[in-house]
């Protein structure tokens, strides 16, 4: 078989993902957190890129008045010595005398040596407010900055203890990793044997630096489970019998309330059963929540959605939520000018392209949030009018084929996106629900609706009359809603709603309570 070599010229299409496509979808799918921090870092990397809400009180380069000069020592000793004339010149008016003849003895002739040499120091503003180590009066207190407490954590706390309670050098340094093991609900996170493995000694060591940090305050802290922490609690109140074992060790059965299983486990009658419940829903389950935990981060709205005067809705943008920038054209020109090598103008002109591709991108980012929640708005009228009970099935592709768009990007445009209504605020995600079909000749309906559903049932159920899962069933069959079984079951189970078999037994229990 010969081999030759010819030349064919082919005609294609192919789609090629350039840096700047990839960083609109990039941004298109961002949070607001996401997108915020992302603006940042190209503000601080991007010389021609500004704010264009003028954020920090700041104003653009070219717009920016001349900042004045500083004032120097001789100009600031002229301004108080002037203002101080004035100041004294309309006190002795005032008294009728000269200051001098005031309190002339005070002191003594030390004293006033001292006043005349402390007249000629030259006085600055940090000897007025009391800022830094040299105040003109050391009577003046510390500023308001000084006297704020810090909010104190719970492994600051739990150290703290610490060192009070042992000197020794190795069950300080194994305290501290039981300490930072805890968790933000005061529980142990971490096997203690893998902590002795990490530190190169014994389990027994570790288990012993363990039991003496669960006696620091908060009571039942460094726990491993439930029942231990309610157990270092009831040690410490001197009620840990051994009915209250029993009764901790079965903390399953407390949960259904099975109460005869529970008398009879742990050999007492109703009236000792009932006070011993009662002891036991007063302690703390997560006693590291009263230290609190990290900053909570809020949702943040991306879309109003507001009724209008005529029955329609208004849908805006979330200004605060889109970081506006702004190409500096006006220090472009300036530094073009300037640059002599290939290299910067290069970099400028990269710089330039960056931009631009960056404003256009956040502003084409918010035209398409605004059209697909305009869709949203439409599609779910019903649910912004009259609530969850009207909320409709919707996915993806019936927005992507209203609006024109792939599904693609309709699904990167509802993403960590939330929208504002008076109802509170919801993601877009939200909205897209699963269809359950109706009874024959009926429209279908909304899982999430179906969901809501249910549990208005539940919670109106009398304690005499709880509803099983076939109750439901046809229940919501007589309403129109064609569903199995099995799928009430899961929603009751997703909303964390026991079973009619464990309702009937609470409510009898707390029927009992209340009489």
């Amino acid at each position: 078989m010969a081999l030759m070599h010819r030349l064919e010229l082919r005609q294609g299409q192919s789609l090629v993902m350039t840096p700047q496509l990839l960083q609109a979808i990039k941004l298109l799918q961002f949070s607001h957190n996401e997108l915020v921090a992302y603006v940042e870092a190209e503000l601080e990397r991007n010389p021609l890129l500004e704010r264009a809400d003028g954020a920090d009180g700041e104003r653009p380069a070219e717009m920016a008045e001349p900042a004045p000069e500083p004032a120097s020592a001789d100009d600031e000793r002229q301004w108080f010595k002037d203002e101080l004339a004035v100041s004294r010149d309309t006190i002795e008016a005032g008294l009728g005398t000269r200051l001098d003849n005031v309190f002339q003895d005070e002191g003594g002739a030390k004293a006033r040596e001292v006043r005349a040499a402390e007249d000629q120091l030259p006085v600055s503003s940090s000897l007025w407010s009391g800022s830094g180590h040299g105040s003109f009066d050391d009577d003046e207190g510390p500023s308001l900055e000084a006297t704020l407490a810090a909010d104190l954590s719970l492994h600051d706390h739990l150290e703290a203890q610490l060192l009070v309670a042992t000197s020794d050098p190795a069950e300080r340094l194994i305290g501290r990793h039981l300490i930072d093991a805890v968790d933000e609900t005061g529980y142990l996170a971490e096997d203690t044997a893998a902590i002795a493995a990490r530190l190169g000694t014994t389990n027994e060591r570790v288990e012993e630096v363990l039991a003496l940090v669960q006696t620091f305050e908060p009571s039942g802290i460094a726990a491993r489970s439930l029942a231990e922490c309610l157990a270092i609690q009831l040690k410490e109140q001197d009620r840990f019998d051994p009915a209250m074992q029993a009764l901790v060790a079965h903390l399953p059965l407390v949960a259904r309330r099975d109460l005869a299983a529970l008398k009879r486990l742990c050999g007492v009658d109703d009236e000792d059963l009932t006070d011993m419940l009662a002891e036991l829903r007063r302690l703390d389950p997560k006693p590291g929540r009263a230290f609190g935990s990290g900053v909570a981060q809020t949702l943040v709205p991306d879309v109003f959605v507001r009724e209008a005067a005529d029955g329609s809705w208004l849908i805006e943008l979330n200004e605060a939520a889109l970081p506006r920038v702004l190409v500096n054209q006006t220090y472009h020109a300036r530094v073009s000018r300037d640059a002599r090598s290939e290299a910067d103008k290069t970099f400028i002109a990269d710089c330039l392209q960056t931009a631009n591709w960056l404003t256009r991108s956040l502003e084409q980012r918010a035209r398409t949030i605004l059209k697909v929640t305009s869709e949203i708005v439409r599609q779910q009228d019903g649910f912004f009018a009259h609530g969850i009970e009207h909320l409709r099935p919707l996915n993806l592709k019936a927005v992507a084929d209203a609006i024109g768009m792939h599904e693609s990007t309709v699904s990167r445009v509802t993403s960590n996106k939330s929208i504002g209504t008076r109802r509170g605020v919801f993601e877009m995600k939200y909205f897209f629900s699963a269809a359950i079909s109706g009874t024959p000749g009926g429209e279908a309906h909304a899982a999430e609706a179906v969901r809501h559903r249910i549990k208005q049932m539940i919670d109106a159920e009398p304690p005499d009359d709880v509803l099983s899962d076939d109750a439901i069933v046809q229940k919501l069959q007589c309403a129109g809603i064609d569903i199995a079984r099995r799928t009430v079951a899961k929603y009751r189970e997703s909303l964390r709603i026991p079973s009619s078999v464990e309702r009937r037994r609470q409510k009898r229990a707390q029927g009992r309570d209340t009489q």
